[in-house]
């Protein structure tokens, strides 16, 4: 009896032995799991807050290029506050899309513009906006004589607007307001901004042009558009004349799109070092083999661009880009009012399912190909011409979530289209989709809808 008890006890302390080991390790796995967990959602956490101050607020140092070479910050100044020219007014600025960020006036400022007391032909009133840090996408830079010195730009200038909730007589909404982070500014006259540039010899030299030239074809541009490939191929026309700028694309649902660019260049964070060095004239490094091929892109093979680099303790941009690209694939698309939600938009995602044959590229609910999100011209029934000056010679399928915010410029890559009207109408024709009129409406509200 007295060695049953025994073994009994042996065996219960064997089998607690392993329950509490099992017990220890589950509770150590849990632990571990959680930790992981909370590391994860705080890496997650700060990347999202480290890529929303680069998107808003990084100049990567570009201030050299914008300020020291190209001198844009002494035509903002004007030549009475020691710059040169008439000055920028805030009324001009916001005359060539430039936006205000209402979150950064002190309430007795924006007390001060409701009441109509603050000058808004004035160029120091434009230098006291941007100490306030308050000009969405410019940063300037101040001596301690409180003299604007330099001016530099971020990702925010093309890529954000402002919301309505700001008006007067003086200032119509959507020019003051609360940022919206991603949305495409239609309004924002870049070759204007650019031409202000008391100083274009050096971007007219690389380009191979006089200042004259290169003025008028960025002149050319117009509002809500830009022309990232004419300093890599030095086409600034169609061969009709027309200019080869393309429209500011929106950066926000781009979470699991491929292709970001209009004509498949790469990713996103491959257009963000593509820009922060090749455009806005950042410092840092990138690399693009592609580039070096004096047959497609000469100026940028001429310019050495295929191969940027500089030192580690110099590089402003590469730091940045995974923040930047966490932030950017975080940003969702706008959802249109309820409003849009009709049963004619019912009907019309039915047809973008079913008859239009819409999904077959644009899968719901990215709305793009999962996968290589690319069309050769002829697929879609277009040109040539901007596909052929990228290295793929394709056309991106542009994700549709959102298309409500950004009607404004027209659609497609260059704005050919006005209305969504003539886009569905294209493609009536291009894919032989024998729409009813009706059907194409049905259509058009699903789109707005989505």
């Amino acid at each position: 009896m007295k060695r049953k008890c025994f073994q009994h006890s042996i065996l219960g302390s064997a089998l607690f032995a392993i329950f509490l080991w099992v017990g220890l390790a589950a509770f150590t796995e849990d632990k571990d799991d959680k930790d992981k967990k909370d590391s994860i959602t705080q890496n997650a956490q700060r990347m999202l807050h480290e890529g929303r101050q680069t998107f808003r607020f990084d100049t990567f140092g570009d201030e050299a290029f914008w300020g020291d070479t190209l001198k844009l910050h002494r035509a903002l100044a004007g030549s009475a506050l020691g710059g040169v020219g008439p000055g920028v007014s805030p009324a001009a600025a916001l005359s060539v899309g430039l936006k205000v960020d209402s979150d950064a006036l002190p309430s007795s400022l924006v007390a001060d513009v409701r009441n109509g007391i603050v000058d808004l032909n004035s160029p120091a009133t434009t230098l006291a906006l941007l100490k306030l840090n308050a000009v969405v996408g410019v940063t300037g830079f101040f001596d301690s004589g409180n003299n604007l010195k330099s001016v530099g730009i971020q990702c925010a200038l093309c890529h954000s607007t402002v919301d309505k909730s700001f008006s007067t007589a003086a200032i119509p909404a959507g020019n003051i307001g609360h940022r919206l982070d991603g949305w495409p500014n239609r309004d924002l006259n870049v070759g204007a901004i650019v031409s202000l540039c008391p100083d274009l010899s050096a971007p007219a030299k690389s380009l191979g042009v006089d200042e004259a030239t290169l003025r008028k074809v960025v002149l050319s541009w117009g509002p809500g558009k830009f022309d990232a490939e004419v300093f890599l191929d030095g086409k600034g026309f169609h061969p009709d004349g027309t200019s080869a700028a393309t429209l500011i694309p929106p950066a926000y649902g781009l979470a699991g799109v491929n292709l970001h660019t209009w004509t498949g260049w790469g990713s996103v964070t491959y257009w963000n070092a593509f820009v922060a060095n090749l455009e806005m004239h950042g410092k840092g490094n990138f690399r693009d083999s592609r580039l070096n091929n004096p047959n497609r892109f000469p100026v940028a093979a001429a310019n050495g661009l295929a191969n940027i680099a500089v030192e580690p303790a110099d590089d402003r941009i590469t730091p940045k880009l995974a923040a930047l690209h966490a932030y950017q694939l975080a940003i969702p698309a706008p959802k249109p009012d309820k409003s849009a939600s009709t049963a004619s938009a019912t009907r019309g995602g039915t047809l973008f399912t079913g008859k239009a044959q819409c999904s077959r590229c644009h899968v719901p609910p990215l709305f793009t190909e999962p996968g290589w999100n690319a069309h050769a011209p002829a697929d879609v029934c277009m040109d040539n011409f901007q596909s052929s000056r990228s290295p793929d010679g394709v056309y991106r399928t542009a994700p549709l979530a959102g298309l409500f915010s950004h009607q404004k410029g027209g659609f497609y890559h260059d704005g050919r289209f006005a209305t969504l009207a003539e886009v569905v109408n294209h493609y009536n024709q291009c894919m032989n989709l024998n729409l009813a009129e009706d059907e194409k409406q049905d259509l058009i509200n699903y789109l707005l809808s989505i």
